[in-house]
């Protein structure tokens, strides 16, 4: 039996989606498929954000400027919840998964990629309460 930590994940809760135009992209999946948007609500227009989430049930949909529209490099990515960052990030170490350091992109944000065994990239994000 090993003494390495265990890998705990919670639920998908995000599918990130990069976009090089956002009101666009907002438009589309707002007012044609019927989306209703998460954060930031109640904007006219939406081209200044970088970071707008729409609601799809269990899992949201992330739009995230600043896509540069390569084939492969602005790859839609998802991210697992967890409640135990530093836990999780020390266990995929252990389990060899190849990993970076924990980042705080925004306030109350923690999060580290990982790539599975075929390159594709995901995130381990936790959040404090106030940030959801």
């Amino acid at each position: 039996m090993s003494d390495s930590p265990s890998i705990h994940l919670g639920s998908l809760s995000e599918l990130i989606l990069y976009v090089t135009d956002m009101d666009a992209q907002v438009r589309f999946y707002r007012d044609t498929l019927g989306l209703s948007i998460r954060f930031p609500s109640g904007l006219d227009d939406y081209s200044s954000e970088y970071w707008v989430v729409l609601e799809t049930g269990a899992c949201a949909l992330a739009l995230h400027g600043g896509g540069e529209k390569e084939f492969g490099k602005n790859a839609p990515k998802f991210v697992f919840d967890t409640d135990q960052i530093e836990e999780t990030r020390a266990a995929f170490k252990d389990a060899k998964i190849p990993c970076s350091e924990i980042d705080s992109p925004a306030t109350g944000v923690a999060v580290f990629d990982a790539k599975d065994p075929e390159g594709n990239l995901f995130s381990v994000e936790n959040r404090s309460p106030a940030t959801e």
